[in-house]
């Protein structure tokens, strides 16, 4: 695989509430799936069909050609989906969510080199949003796995409550801008506004 052995997870988490139950990941952003352009994203960097973390009776309908997989631990929300991951695999995971249509291949390579650069357990990349990192932009190591148990079974469900258990490694926003607006690359489709800012910014960008 590209990634060196890291393997993809493509986490389609919430309740799509307001679409009137629509999987947002479903939705069409420039004509196609936002599902299907972050599955792209995926794959283009580790080189291997990603994982779809998903809840919903249908999921495994979506890509046909993925493993679905359930969470291993119904109802922990957004570090949940995380575990589920972490723990499919024996190999590092490249976690994104399935509502960002603007994530670029070569961010998430960045990601992907800097944690096999280095001893650590994850890899995130800083942002300008409210936790200052983008934990469903990120890498994840076997390490995690025994660690995000912890907080799961204390019900610090904080996506990055784990942190100060592993070894943190962070690409800088500085870094990260070179690959585009930080509110762009993570933006994120949770309303029918954000779905019409998202094809506004897909006309933008050409």
């Amino acid at each position: 695989m590209k990634s060196g052995g890291a393997g993809g997870a493509v986490l389609a988490g919430g309740a799509a509430r307001r679409y009137g139950g629509t999987p947002k990941g479903l939705l069409t952003v420039g004509g196609r799936r936002i599902l299907d352009r972050v599955v792209d994203a995926v794959q283009a960097v580790t080189g291997s069909p990603p994982l779809l973390i998903a809840n919903a009776p249908d999921a495994a309908t979506w890509r046909t050609d993925l493993r679905t997989l359930p969470d291993v631990r119904p109802g922990f929300g957004t570090l949940g989906g995380i575990y589920t991951a972490v723990t499919a695999t024996a190999a590092p995971v490249l976690c994104v969510a399935w509502d960002m249509p603007f994530v670029p291949p070569a961010l998430l390579s960045a990601l992907l080199d800097r944690m096999a650069s280095a001893e650590y357990d994850a890899v995130l990349p800083e942002s300008a949003g409210r936790r200052g990192l983008e934990p469903l932009c990120a890498v994840y190591g076997p390490a995690c796995a025994p660690a995000i148990a912890q907080r799961l079974e204390q019900g610090d469900l904080k996506a990055i409550s784990f942190h100060a258990d592993v070894r943190i490694g962070i690409v800088p926003l500085a870094e990260v801008r070179g690959f585009g607006d930080p509110d762009e690359l993570f933006f994120n489709v949770n309303t029918p506004d954000d779905l019409a800012r998202a094809e506004a910014l897909w006309r933008r960008r050409g």
